[in-house]
């Protein structure tokens, strides 16, 4: 029988955070090793994961982004599709949103992803065009925020459910309703802001910590 988890409160936070500070700012280094050292099929690879995780979990997103990885670069819907049944969810409506995205960022930017995230001198410009830009599919604002700093951006909350779920439970939102609109979505990420503040715990780290604090575990 799983044990049911205990109401997040302020104090259990910051010693989570002392206990796990170093396993958090190992794997945020590996995020920032991506846009240091990766090629741009690494980070569209990074951003198939994020498609991945849309609406499902991120061990889902993993399995998933193994079972491609082989078809990433020119494999067809059809293709992804079979290797994407029986490991997630949604094969065939993920494996259009790889085609249709692979396509488009093909024609708009020869698949150079790096160049084209950096040409945005503003963060929220860069983050608006992934979720606003039609070509590209399957990413909200919580999916182009996981994406960004998987491929070490900062400053980019990722409002899953096990966040939000902590903000509830810390009565800093009413419900831990996803934030269905941009403004929506920004006010939350300005209340965790806050919480970073108050907890003296770096944004990017908090994430990780309240998200370790509901599954357990420190993934992507």
């Amino acid at each position: 029988m799983k044990r049911k988890q205990e109401t997040v409160k302020l104090e259990a936070i910051k010693a989570v955070y002392a206990e796990r500070r170093t396993d958090i700012r190992r794997r945020l280094a590996e995020f920032e090793n991506i846009w240091k050292r990766g090629t741009d099929a690494d980070l569209w690879e990074e951003m198939v994961f994020c498609f991945f995780t849309g609406g499902c979990s991120a061990k889902m997103g993993l399995r998933s982004i193994n079972a491609v990885r082989p078809l990433l670069e020119c494999g067809t819907q059809t293709e992804l599709a079979a290797a994407l049944t029986g490991v997630h969810r949604y094969p065939n409506a993920r494996s259009r949103y790889v085609v249709a995205s692979r396509d488009f960022l093909s024609r708009h930017c020869n698949m150079n992803l790096r160049d084209k995230l950096r040409s945005f001198d503003c963060r929220f410009e860069r983050r608006d065009w992934l979720v606003k830009e039609k070509g590209i599919k399957g990413l909200g604002y919580k999916e182009a925020s996981h994406f960004l700093r998987n491929i070490g951006f900062s400053g980019y909350a990722i409002l899953d459910k096990h966040v939000l779920r902590c903000l509830a439970e810390l009565g800093i939102i009413d419900e831990p309703k996803p934030p269905n609109t941009r403004s929506k979505y920004l006010k939350v990420e300005e209340k965790l802001k806050s919480l970073s503040i108050a907890a003296n715990i770096d944004f990017d780290e908090l994430d990780l910590v309240l998200w370790s604090m509901k599954t357990g575990e420190i993934l992507k």
